[in-house]
């Protein structure tokens, strides 16, 4: 009897504890979280590394072999044009030297020895013509026979030719002696080069030799030292990748921060964006070289720089969180709140950097009835296009000129890559008809469009979801540009987030407000570029 008793309590306790359960649940609220569209600073920015490096570096290397006898300059060593930071052990240069002073008096002497041929070779030519010319006298009166007359002319013949050897002898010696003070000439630059010296003014960040090192210079010149010329002035050779570089133009500011002064942000502008493509493991990049001013001396050549380039930046504009352009409400969700599916959320939402709604392809943010017919696509928003015959360097350097490509990455940078889209038809065409004039290619772009694109937000009031066409400017990944919000201004809350909802009802309302939950969008292929 004790037991059916206890058993019977046990079976209450068990109802009861279901019924509370279910009561419980019954009289759970549905409500919604929010966040309010403030008024801020937006900053649309591209993230990247480089390394800093010295605007002007010099190597400094030996034309001749030897032995290193005397160093000028250590690392760090300030040094001046002309100053002597290195000598080589001249002993085998001078030694040619002295051979090819030698060898310039043989010659010398052998043009003089040359000389006096000459003089004797036109000697015995004018006696051998003198001779010849009695012959002929004599030959004229009968006096002298065909014979003797033949042997004159023979010896004038003889002459000729040993004059013409002595001149060709002579200018021969006089080439050997001018390639003798050749070779001197040689012997002496290379003594002169055993000396080395500063090219430029600079600091010396590298030496690569010590006294008593054997330098060979057979091949090529070995580096002996490395000079930085001015180390006030530095550069950070950045690599931007190809999704990127058509947002970059010359004059952009940049900031970025280094591991040695991890709470200093130092700043730069972007000076070039070389063309020469650099590929690594499928990913092209382009290097694009930022100024970076270092009149304190803190920033050294080689350190690795965190690096963000402005591309456009507003000041006091309206802003709508990323979350709630990424909210999607399902349909378990409407049907939780008992309100019908509105017919603008059928379409997912496409926005001007969607990837799926530029190709026609529906966001899956709703999970609408088979029978429900779909609404009519956005309009694409009108942006002008980009003016190339009027883009002057000045015109680059504009902070608040944008881009034309959309980047989709669910929130702008927090959800993941979710699917890139071109948000106008407008190009960065260069300007063909001012090549001739320009001094570089970095002059011939033109400005960047203003970036404008389409959205929805929700609002909630009364236990009821409503959707609110938007359209949206630059992003930062955090706060998107408030375009036009219809009614919406400051203060005005938007809807983030669903509470109060179980089961599979509160697992797509989670998903559709986290990009990191699985079936959330704005992840890794999830089409939803910005949320829009």
């Amino acid at each position: 009897m004790k037991r059916a008793v206890i058993l019977l309590l046990v079976v209450a306790a068990v109802g009861a504890s279901i019924a509370i359960y279910y009561t419980r649940r019954a009289e759970t609220e549905i409500g919604a979280v929010t966040s309010p569209i403030t008024r801020g600073d937006i900053t649309d920015a591209v993230s990247t590394t480089g390394s800093l490096q010295a605007v002007t570096t010099v190597q400094v290397g030996s034309q001749v072999s030897g032995n290193i006898s005397y160093l000028g300059a250590d690392f760090n060593s300030i040094v001046k044009a002309g100053q002597v930071i290195a000598k080589l052990d001249p002993s085998l240069v001078q030694a040619q030297v002295d051979q090819t002073k030698a060898n310039v008096t043989k010659t010398q002497a052998d043009v003089v020895q040359a000389e006096a041929n000459v003089t004797r070779a036109n000697v015995v030519l004018l006696d051998a013509q003198q001779k010849y010319a009695r012959a002929q006298g004599l030959a004229a009166r009968q006096l002298l026979s065909p014979a003797e007359l033949d042997s004159a002319k023979i010896a004038v013949d003889s002459a000729q030719a040993s004059l013409q050897s002595s001149q060709a002898a002579l200018n021969a010696a006089r080439a050997i002696v001018g390639q003798a003070q050749a070779n001197l000439h040689q012997a002496q630059v290379n003594l002169d080069h055993t000396i080395i010296t500063a090219p430029v003014d600079g600091i010396v960040t590298l030496r690569n030799v010590d006294v008593g090192q054997t330098v060979a210079a057979s091949m090529q010149a070995p580096t002996l030292f490395v000079i930085a010329a001015d180390l006030t002035k530095l550069q950070v050779s950045a690599n931007i990748d190809e999704a990127d570089i058509g947002r970059i133009r010359p004059g952009q500011r940049a900031t970025f921060r280094v591991d040695a002064y991890a709470t200093e942000t130092f700043e730069g502008t972007v000076s070039q964006i070389r063309l020469q493509p650099v590929v690594v493991q499928n990913v092209t990049t382009y290097a694009t070289i930022v100024n970076a001013p270092n009149p304190d001396l803190k920033l050294r050549p080689g350190m690795t720089a965190t690096m963000q380039i402005q591309v456009s930046r507003k000041t006091g504009v309206l802003r709508v969180p990323a979350a709630a352009l990424r909210f999607r409400p399902s349909a378990d969700v409407f049907a939780a709140l008992n309100q019908p599916v509105p017919p603008a959320a059928l379409d997912g939402g496409r926005g001007g950097r969607d990837r799926g709604a530029r190709n026609g392809g529906s966001q899956a943010g709703v999970t609408a009835p088979p029978a429900a017919p779909a609404t009519a696509p956005l309009s694409s928003p009108t942006r002008p296009s980009a003016t190339s015959s009027s883009a002057t360097p000045s015109s680059l350097t504009q902070p608040g000129a944008n881009t034309g490509r959309g980047r989709g990455r669910g929130d702008g940078r927090g959800g993941g890559r979710g699917g890139r889209g071109r948000e106008s038809t407008a190009t960065t065409t260069p300007i063909v008809a001012g090549a001739r004039s320009a001094d570089t290619i970095d002059a011939l772009f033109a400005p960047l469009p203003p970036v404008e694109s389409r959205g929805r937000v929700w609002t909630f009031a009364d236990k009821q979801l409503t959707p609110i066409e938007v359209r949206l400017g630059i992003t930062d990944g955090t706060f998107t540009e408030l375009l036009d919000g219809g009614a919406l201004g400051a203060d005005a809350q938007v809807v983030t987030g669903m509470t109060g909802i179980t089961g599979t009802s509160a697992g797509a309302a989670a998903a559709a407000g986290n990009p990191f939950q699985q079936g959330g969008r704005g992840g890794p292929g999830g089409g939803a570029g910005r949320g829009f």
